[in-house]
């Protein structure tokens, strides 16, 4: 009989460490990265028991009678252990059903990991969603280089490449996440009229709880910043989680000269290199002239998966 308790303060240290040991444990499911924005979501996080074995969590906030897993994550379905089975998972949702209806909740809205994200197979999650009738909310699409097989570098990539060196464009990585901050801000404003989801502050934040984890790698031209990229570093992934140029930096292709470095230094270390989506609106428009960047360094299509779950349809 699957037990389900409530994620309090209390419990920090169980939770990190099981996320630490968990077959599709990330860092940003640790709880110094979760409730670094506590103050803008109503936590909502499970434990899921056997008995006194814990076999699951599922990071998750409330937004009325809805459960979100979690609104304040790129993805957060549940982080699961070693002894996880497709019958115990099957087991979980009904336990999670049985819970969401106690507390009120009738809407569960569920952000699947990625399968490049897991440390071994780890997809029972999504065939409980199945069994239990969920609906595709979202499928945005990524794009992302398997170094076990990558595909070449486009000739459309390398004039880019090579205007930077010649224009003796420099990559390093840099603390300066205010610069930078303010560089992705006035790219995101001119090209989408939209802001970046994380501030300098909040960055600066997360670098420090995180130094390994997250990094930023900037491109200098003539003593100035021109482009870059914020880093999240998992165990045999690296993710691109912004990528920005600015108008200096795209004439003399700078951010393409970033990504060919980080390609170089982390095809090394990891498997795959995520570029980001490229989708809008939930997925729904596709955004073609970024994708085929991203496609041209050799990432090709994988899907981030939101389902829905609502309990009056079942």
């Amino acid at each position: 009989m699957i037990r389900v308790t409530a994620y309090t303060p209390a419990r920090k240290t169980l939770w990190n460490d099981f996320v630490k040991k968990a077959r599709n444990g990330l860092f940003m499911f640790e709880r110094d990265y979760m409730d670094y924005h506590a103050n803008r979501f109503t936590d909502h996080s499970l434990l899921f028991y056997d008995d006194d074995d814990l076999l699951a969590l599922l990071p998750a906030n409330r937004v009325g009678n809805e459960l979100i897993s979690h609104g304040g994550l790129t993805f957060g379905g549940f982080v699961t252990g070693r002894s996880m089975r497709v019958a115990g998972m099957l087991e979980c949702f009904a336990a999670l059903r049985s819970h969401m209806v106690a507390e009120g909740l009738n809407k569960l809205v569920y952000k699947a990991v990625p399968h490049i994200y897991h440390n071994v197979p780890a997809e029972e999650d999504l065939y409980a969603l199945f069994a239990n009738k969920a609906v595709l909310l979202k499928a945005e699409v990524t794009a992302v280089i398997d170094f076990r097989n990558p595909p070449p570098v486009s000739r459309g990539r390398r004039p880019h490449i090579n205007r930077a060196e010649r224009e003796g464009v420099s990559v390093a990585e840099s603390e300066d996440f205010e610069t930078y901050t303010n560089l992705l801000a006035a790219v995101l404003q001119e090209r989408h009229g939209a802001s970046p989801t994380h501030g300098a502050a909040e960055i600066k934040l997360l670098h420090s709880r995180f130094p390994d984890n997250i990094k930023l790698f900037a491109a200098f031209h003539q003593g100035g910043m021109v482009a870059g990229a914020i880093l999240y570093l998992y165990p045999g992934l690296a993710h691109a989680q912004y990528l920005a140029s600015g108008p200096a930096g795209r004439e003399i292709g700078a951010l393409d000269l970033v990504l060919t470095r980080l390609i170089e230094r982390y095809g090394r270390e990891k498997r795959y290199f995520d570029f980001g989506i490229s989708t809008e609106d939930g997925g729904r428009v596709l955004n073609e002239g970024l994708m085929r960047q991203k496609e041209g360094f050799g990432g090709r299509a994988v899907a981030h998966q939101t389902w829905e779950i609502c309990l009056e349809s079942l």
